[in-house]
């Protein structure tokens, strides 16, 4: 892996772009998401590669609209085809009814059927042979997520050698939960051929390793820190924990701009004389939006004192919509929404404003601004990058974050946030009555103690971490080039 012609290549189950019907036929959009907002400043304009499922079911007439969508993110993109099967029963199914629910520890919502494995299977080999086109022996493969933990696995049944990690952006269940998983033995097998597993918090690599003592007597831990190598038999691995971030310095910049001062100014006169504590999630089961909901209508039933003075801006951006169970909790929400304004409004204060839609980057920059209080609260997550976002943007360090203890932030942020169970809804009535209560003093030490871990630990942290494990290089290796713009074959 030391030939000059390294490049890192990208998989992961959604390229960083999305399909948008136009009146001309297909358009492509900038995607969205965690993984995107962390992985795509640090890909451009390197000379690498970004492999995955452009989110249609007809890739094969795409080729014309993957150039210029190259050429203006700064690294080459090839799709994935998947058919309208492979999406039911791959990302619908495996994916999303299988592995989502179980590593989020609510396995009673787990669909475990047979077909799903197969397609699940079927599927990582397709991202495989796509791979293999596209990639050379000297390049660094680098998959990510719960979608492909099968994918080294098929390179290896393919006869491919390639330098491969895997990264999880979800949490790893405890053992308890994992081994009710009917195909476990296989998963943590398929996982075991990449050469480093990278998990977003020590936890998760604990768990990790007491499933793989669940299914071999005979596995041994060598080294100490944040990256050890599991041996299991003649194989070697290295495991490790790499808390995804975010790009500090771009978020406070773009914090900073006219543009973003000027709408949290007028975002502001909309909301005088109150604190507004902010929620952005998108629409899931695993984000405890229900629990947050209940949690705010029982401070403004114990403390009345807010009561007019604090607003909830609660944002849900929409996210599989087509499936009943998150339909069912869209619906959830707005009633709940409905029933606390209904029960509390009074003339000129409205509790809760509830934005259902994505926001622009603009937006979303000045609500972290205009928020006294985020309040991000999921029943489990693998990081949760809201919270450092709203950190890097609160530029005059007079902000507070409530957090859940089963965030993967958790780990890096408790020690400036205001910490909460989000099962427990008194817990979380107490924490925004303390939030809203706090003075500026306390508010300027937590919030300068949180920008700081956020600052040192960005996402060029975290790659750094990543590649060095993998590479013993950093990206330094892979320099930027500011002219760089690819010369893209048309992909079938």
């Amino acid at each position: 892996m030391e030939e000059p012609g390294t490049r890192i290549v990208a998989v992961s189950n959604r390229l960083p772009i999305r399909l948008v019907h136009g009146p001309d036929g297909w358009e492509i959009k900038r995607g969205a998401g965690g993984l995107v907002t962390a992985l795509a400043p640090v890909f451009r304009n390197r000379g690498g590669i970004w492999i995955g499922w452009s989110g249609g079911t007809n890739d094969e007439d795409l080729a014309g609209l993957m150039e210029p969508a190259s050429r203006e993110a700064g690294y080459r993109l090839y799709p994935v085809p998947l058919s309208a099967d492979d999406v039911g029963d791959y990302y619908y199914g495996f994916s999303n009814e299988v592995i989502w629910p179980l590593f989020h520890d609510l396995q009673t919502r787990c669909n475990f059927k047979p077909r799903y494995w197969q397609q699940y299977l079927n599927v990582n080999r397709k991202f495989a042979e796509i791979t293999t086109k596209h990639s050379g022996e000297t390049d660094y493969i680098w998959v990510h997520d719960y979608h492909l933990m099968h994918m080294a696995q098929s390179l290896k049944e393919l006869g491919i050698e390639r330098n491969t990690g895997f990264f999880l952006h979800i949490p790893f269940p405890p053992a308890d939960i994992f081994m009710k998983l009917p195909w476990r033995a296989q998963i943590l097998r398929a996982l075991l051929e990449y050469e480093l597993v990278g998990f977003q918090t020590m936890r998760d690599r604990k768990n990790f390793i007491q499933c793989l003592r669940h299914i071999s007597s005979g596995i041994r831990i060598s080294g100490r820190g944040p990256v050890v190598t599991v041996i299991v038999g003649d194989k070697r691995v290295r495991v490790g924990a790499f808390p995804i971030s975010i790009d500090y310095d771009a978020f406070a910049r773009d914090a900073e701009s006219k543009e973003v001062a000027d709408l949290a100014w007028y975002l502001h006169e909309a909301l005088p004389d109150r604190q507004v504590i902010l929620g952005v999630d998108r629409l899931d089961y695993t984000k405890g939006i229900p629990e947050r909901l209940e949690a705010f209508k029982d401070a403004l039933s114990r403390f009345p004192e807010l009561q007019g003075k604090i607003t909830l801006v609660q944002v849900v951006v929409p996210s599989r919509e087509e499936v009943p169970e998150y339909q069912m909790l869209r619906a959830e929400l707005y009633r709940l929404v409905g029933e606390i304004n209904g029960q509390f409004t009074r003339s000129g204060w409205v509790p809760i404003h509830y934005l259902y839609r994505s926001l622009d980057r603009s937006e979303l920059l000045a609500y972290y601004r205009l928020a006294e209080i985020a309040i991000i609260t999921p029943l489990k997550d693998g990081m949760n990058l809201v919270a450092k976002e709203y950190c890097a943007c609160n530029l005059e360090e007079n902000g507070v974050l409530i957090l859940s203890e089963f965030a993967g932030a958790a780990a890096q942020l408790h020690r400036g946030a205001i910490m909460v169970n989000p099962y427990d809804v008194e817990g979380m009535s107490n924490a925004i009555h303390q939030a809203f209560h706090m003075d500026q003093e306390e508010r300027h030490d937590r919030m300068h103690r949180l920008r700081e871990v956020v600052h040192h630990r960005d996402i060029f942290w975290w790659v750094n971490n990543f590649l060095k494990a993998a590479l013993a290089k950093d990206l330094r290796a892979f320099p930027a080039v500011e002219d760089y713009m690819p010369e893209i074959p048309l992909a079938s």
